[in-house]
């Protein structure tokens, strides 16, 4: 349980990131609603994402990986659909988002398991 919170708390950082940063992308309210919006893009990512990655492997591999990155857009679109509290202005807006919550969530991920600390990890 604490795992999920964890995970849930880093993905509202980076959710939180890329409305910040990121003109298209906008959320109304305060802090709950970006925990409420996290929650809905942790689910879409738990269930519809791993069944769009089989069915666009190939596709995937083709072009070495970044096609990954569109999947992460069309996850943070679905998202706005299902959710009236955030819009994301198009195809390449939800791109940027994307980009902007991968590199949040793999730095404080990064952060929390000690990684990039200089000597050895025990």
């Amino acid at each position: 349980m604490r795992v999920i919170l964890i995970r849930w708390a880093i993905l509202t950082a980076g959710v939180a990131a890329a409305a910040a940063l990121v003109g298209g992308i906008d959320i109304d309210g305060g802090f709950w609603t970006y925990v409420w919006v996290s929650a809905i893009l942790g689910l879409v990512n738990a269930v519809v994402r791993p069944i769009l990655l089989v069915l666009t492997l190939p596709l995937t591999i083709l072009t070495f990986g970044l096609f990954l990155v569109v999947l992460n857009a069309l996850m943070l679109g679905l998202t706005d659909w299902l959710s009236d509290k955030i819009t994301v202005d198009g195809f390449w807006t939800a791109v940027l988002g994307a980009v902007v919550i991968s590199l949040v969530s793999w730095a404080l991920n990064s952060l929390l398991r000690g990684e990039g600390r200089s000597g050895w990890n025990a």
